[in-house]
């Protein structure tokens, strides 16, 4: 079991402190921005880099050192859209009467360019590790866009808790295609499959017959759980915001009535 608690340990400390700070970053005034992501350009560079290293070391530290990477190409892809840099042809707030399918292509709209991005990491990622036996970067990857767009689709379907905390001032306008509601028929669905697959990953680890599957199965379970931890936050009175308080500015607070309400 201690074998398994270092990858946990490990997913767990690198996912809270790289999501604050990028929130950190992302709040930080309009002029560092573009500095911010300079770096965070040359950081791509280096864990593309890594990832292609890597993709043969079928290791416990190749195991890491692709699930870092990903983190950190997936880290670029949330810069560059908070930030304003890659968003969509359209970054403005929803028009008024907008109603279902046309709702949500304007939603789309705002968001495309950066849907694109992460299509254009995912398959740079699945290049550096085509036919080699280290693919933990691939599948943390994924997990991370999968779990990522059912949270945005659960946010535009309506949720308990907009965090709306999180939203940097100058992309304002997203909140109007969020709505709050007690409850949505995607989200069962959503913590659902997100449990099953944590769950099924974690077995995989248990058995796995390599110290690299190993470490890979609990580093990509414990992203997938900590994903699903993340959905439950949009629907509980958790005080998800607590976590990244050391990260968020003071004035940041949630915006009542930004966003659309729904039954």
């Amino acid at each position: 079991m201690l074998a398994l608690a270092v990858p946990v340990v490990f997913a767990l400390v690198a996912w809270w402190f790289s999501t604050g700070l990028i929130l950190a970053l992302q709040h930080l005034p309009r002029r560092s921005h573009a500095w911010s992501l300079g770096g965070a350009t040359l950081v791509l560079a280096g864990a593309l880099w890594t990832i292609g290293r890597c993709a043969d070391d079928a290791t416990e530290a190749g195991a890491y050192a692709g699930f870092a990477g990903a983190l950190a190409v997936w880290g670029w892809q949330e810069m560059a859209y908070y930030m304003g840099f890659v968003s969509g042809p359209r970054p403005a707030a929803c028009a008024p009467g907008l109603r279902g399918f046309d709702r949500f292509l304007a939603a789309l709209a705002t968001s495309l360019w950066h849907e694109f991005a992460i299509l254009a990491g995912g398959l740079a990622i699945l290049c550096l590790v085509w036919g080699e036996p280290n693919r933990v970067a691939l599948w943390t990857y994924a997990v991370l866009v999968l779990m990522n767009a059912s949270a945005r689709l659960n946010l535009f379907l309506g949720v308990r808790n907009l965090q709306l905390e999180f939203l940097p001032a100058h992309l304002g306008y997203l909140a109007c295609y969020l709505r709050q509601r007690a409850m949505n028929g995607l989200f069962p669905l959503s913590v659902s499959l997100g449990t099953a697959a944590a769950v099924l990953l974690g077995a995989a680890a248990l058995g796995a017959e390599t110290a690299q599957g190993r470490t890979g199965l609990a580093l990509v379970a414990t992203l997938t759980a900590l994903a699903v931890l993340e959905h439950w936050f949009l629907m509980l009175p958790l005080p998800a915001a607590a976590l990244w308080r050391w990260s968020l500015p003071r004035e940041a607070a949630p915006r009542p009535g930004a966003a659309g309400e729904g039954a």
